[in-house]
């Protein structure tokens, strides 16, 4: 009967590792946009330093493992040099003030809490169990609260009535990797791999739900009429003129080239407004994103 369970475990382990692998790869898409735009416009670099504070939890948690650490090993490693990799390019184009909010990031989860984390369980702890329990406990907490993440996205999605920010396949896939990793956990009985899990298949179940719901509803804005960004016609009485001409000697020219030239100046503040406010969005949009 053990042999039966233990290969179902490599297989579920082998299953988790293919579809984590392919999680890690999804903002491919990101950093090819920001390499075209060579900018980093509104993104974030914090999932990618919190991802690798993960991997490198993770990995130094299946090297204290005594037994069917292997599948964790092998996924976090790989995970540590993808996100590693995201992080260089992000700052490579990022600017100066992103750059200081990324080497902040780095410095305090994956150099002082990770370093901290490792000397506490190293010179505290001395049996290893007690270290893997310790060291487990941490990672089933820390990765609650990477699976209760979405719920941010989730609310935007309510509030907007547009799935625009959740893809489908990123939720479906993030469900898929959160069920093979509970089973692999169950099977070889380790519950700190198992336990988060549950949560990260309950929310994941939850934003297909809410794709489904909202995926062909579109918020609908209704245009605001603003009177006072309306400009006021023109009306250019050639008669007044003529007649002010002859009895003042105003030049004709300069009179229709002030009118002209009041009204481009109407025109060009409305025109800068327009851009204003489409500029406002931009900014909004990414931050956003």
């Amino acid at each position: 009967m053990a042999f039966p369970t233990q290969l179902l475990a490599s297989v579920f382990g082998i299953l988790g590792n293919i579809i984590s692998f392919c999680v890690f790869l999804a903002p491919m898409p990101t950093f090819y946009r920001i390499y075209k735009k060579k900018s980093t416009e509104g993104f974030q670099s914090v999932p990618y330093s919190v991802a690798l504070f993960s991997c490198m939890l993770l990995l130094y948690y299946g090297y204290l493992k005594t037994e069917n650490g292997m599948m964790i090993i092998t996924i976090n490693s790989i995970g540590c040099v993808i996100e590693t990799i995201y992080i260089v390019f992000f700052l490579i184009y990022a600017t100066k003030e992103a750059l200081m909010s990324t080497v902040k990031l780095l410095a305090f989860f994956n150099i002082l809490s990770y370093g901290l984390i490792v000397a506490t369980t190293l010179l505290v702890t001395k049996e290893g169990s007690q270290r893997v329990a310790i060291v487990g406990w941490i990672c089933a907490v820390f990765s609650v609260c990477v699976f209760a993440a979405p719920l941010s996205i989730m609310r935007l999605v309510i509030k907007t009535k547009s799935v625009e920010y959740m893809p489908f396949s990123l939720s479906f896939f993030l469900t898929l990797c959160a069920v093979m990793w509970f089973f692999y956990g169950l099977l070889i009985k380790d519950y700190y791999v198992a336990t988060p899990n549950v949560l990260g298949f309950i929310f994941g179940i939850a934003q297909m739900i809410l794709y489904m719901v909202y995926k062909d509803k579109k918020k609908q804005v209704k245009p605001m009429a603003q009177e006072q960004d309306v400009p006021a016609p023109t009306v250019v009485d050639l008669g007044e003129i003529l007649e002010m001409h002859e009895k003042s000697g105003v030049d004709l020219g300069v009179i229709i080239e002030m009118q002209e030239s009041s009204s481009v100046q109407v025109e060009g503040g409305r025109d800068k407004k327009e851009m204003a406010k489409v500029s406002s969005e931009k900014i909004i949009i990414s931050s956003v994103v």
